[in-house]
């Protein structure tokens, strides 16, 4: 694998693990609140980019099993 593709790869995963990490902050705002402006709109935007091209682009990793598995870790 070239450096480049190793390169691209490294920011793929650096963007998903960020993205897990900004909706587990979204879920822990609307566990504390559930109206939480910021909470529920993240949650939104999170998920569409989970079930999204781009995301499935990036990886092998099911958007819709990453969900659930994050929001398991809530129950």
């Amino acid at each position: 694998m070239k450096n480049q593709d190793k390169a691209v790869e490294r920011l793929c995963q650096a963007i998903i693990v960020q993205a897990a990490k900004d909706y587990r902050r979204a879920l822990s705002s609307l566990k504390r609140d559930p109206k939480s402006r910021y909470g529920l709109g993240k949650k939104q935007e999170l998920e569409r980019f989970f079930r999204s091209k781009w995301y499935k682009a990036m990886t092998d990793v099911d958007g819709e099993f990453l969900i659930i598995k994050l929001q398991e870790e809530f129950e």
